[in-house]
Order: structure tokens, then C-alpha cells, then sequence
């Protein structure tokens, strides 16, 4: 079993209308035990990345990133009119267990994980190897994949944190007529650098003396040189050699 800690803002919605209320605020199904979803702008930019654990019958716990608790919280407060619900911000701690454990599923990493919360595990794994790992699962992260300049869907998010059949929520309309009616422009791509240290953040991706993309996240790969992901436009084939300028 490996473990590492995973640094959270947690938010408590309790109350007879808990559930009815996320699910108009939130894109995703949240009826089931677990599940990620976003809380988005009419414009369907994300506020912030979710993951929703269900405590109980009127008991839900979303888990987002630490600079976004209070965020989700005044949203939320701010939507609430007349449900019956209390939206409270708590204290927990949370670490990603790899291997066999039970808690709340987490699909981050490219392996089986899950997030288990306020238990004694002494950490084996490191924030950079957590990173390595996330980076070559293509996974986003807030504040360097996702930011008000992207739409969920060029993150990869609507696979994995949209219902395209429950009930209408906050940027439903343009994340359903993007997914009906047309395509993202751009999307995530891991890349292979053959780097001695990492680009900076928001490098300019060229392809045949074009600029296609932007950098993202980037570490070093122990197997050599550099992993990184980036946004490269969808027309750019999945083969290409790209220049990262500089």
C-alpha cells in the first residue's frame, strides 16, 4: 500500500433539501455514493472542481482544492434562496491510498486510489511523485489546467464529471450544445520533452510555425528528461514533434 497526502477544502451540505439543491447546483448526477462534479458560471467556466461524498440520506461532503473552500461555500450560500440545507466549511485531512483500501474513489492518478480522510497513515509517496503521477494520467488540476480561460470539455472533464440526463444546473446549455453540436478546439495532451529541467508554465507549443498550444504542468521524469501536459489544438495529429519556444 502506498500513501500520500492530498491537501483538501472540504464543504458540508446537510438538510432535507441537501440533495435537490446540489443537484441544481452541481453537473453532475449526485444521487448515487460518490461522484466528481463542477460547480460552474452560467458561461460553464469552472468555479471549482468537485468531488462529492455522500454521508448519509441528507449528507453530503464535497472535497475541492484548498484555495477553494470558501469559494464553494459562498456560492452555494449565494444559490440557496429557500432550500433547507445548512452549507458549513470543516476540517478534515486526506490522503490518496493506492492498492487495496476502501474509501472515496479518486481516478487522478491512473491506477486504483482512493481518498481516505482523517486516518493515522504515515505518507510513502511524496508531492512530486504524486504529481509524476498525475501529469502522465493526464489528469487536470485547478490552477494550471483548469482556470476561467477553459471550458470543461477541453479539460477532459465532461467524461468524467458531467450527466448529459439529469436536470438543468449553472452552464449546462453551452457545455450540452458543445458536446451535441460541435467539438473542443484544443484539448489535454501528455507530452514528451527531451528537457534537462521543465518549460515554464504557459510555454508556447509551435507546429509547423504555428503556434498550437500552451504548457501546462511539467516535471521531471525519472525514467529522463521531462513530462508534461499542455493544451494542443485538436487538428495538430497525436504524433507530431512540437517546439516549445524558447
Amino acid at each position: 500500500m502506498q500513501v500520500a497526502p492530498r491537501p483538501r477544502a472540504f464543504v458540508r451540505v446537510t438538510g432535507p433539501d441537501a440533495e435537490a439543491f446540489l443537484q441544481r447546483m452541481l453537473s453532475n448526477d449526485v444521487s448515487g455514493e460518490t461522484c466528481e462534479a463542477l460547480l460552474l458560471t452560467p458561461k460553464a467556466r469552472v468555479i471549482a472542481p468537485l468531488v462529492v461524498s455522500r454521508q448519509g440520506t441528507d449528507d453530503f461532503l464535497l472535497l475541492t482544492e484548498p484555495e477553494l473552500g470558501e469559494v464553494v461555500r459562498s456560492a452555494l450560500l449565494r444559490a440557496r434562496f429557500a432550500a433547507k440545507c445548512e452549507v458549513e466549511l470543516e476540517e478534515h485531512s486526506s490522503a490518496v491510498v493506492f492498492g487495496e483500501a476502501k474509501g472515496i474513489p479518486n481516478a487522478d492518478y491512473g491506477e486504483p486510489a482512493v481518498e481516505v480522510l482523517d486516518a493515522a497513515l504515515e505518507p510513502t509517496i511524496g508531492e512530486e511523485e504524486l504529481e509524476l503521477r498525475r501529469i502522465r494520467a493526464g489528469t487536470p488540476r485547478w490552477g494550471r489546467e483548469i482556470d476561467d480561460r477553459v471550458l470543461p470539455a477541453e479539460a477532459g472533464l465532461t467524461e468524467r464529471a458531467v450527466s448529459f440526463t439529469k436536470g438543468c444546473y449553472p452552464g449546462q446549455e453551452p457545455i450540452a450544445r458543445l458536446h451535441y453540436r460541435g467539438h473542443a478546439n484544443r484539448g489535454l495532451r501528455v507530452l514528451r520533452v527531451p528537457l534537462a529541467e521543465p518549460p515554464p508554465y504557459d510555454a508556447e507549443l509551435r507546429y509547423e510555425g504555428k503556434t498550437v498550444g500552451r504548457v501546462t504542468s511539467a516535471v521531471l521524469d525519472p525514467d529522463g528528461g521531462v513530462v508534461a501536459l499542455a493544451y494542443v489544438r485538436a487538428e495538430v495529429p497525436e504524433t507530431a514533434e512540437l517546439q516549445i519556444a524558447g
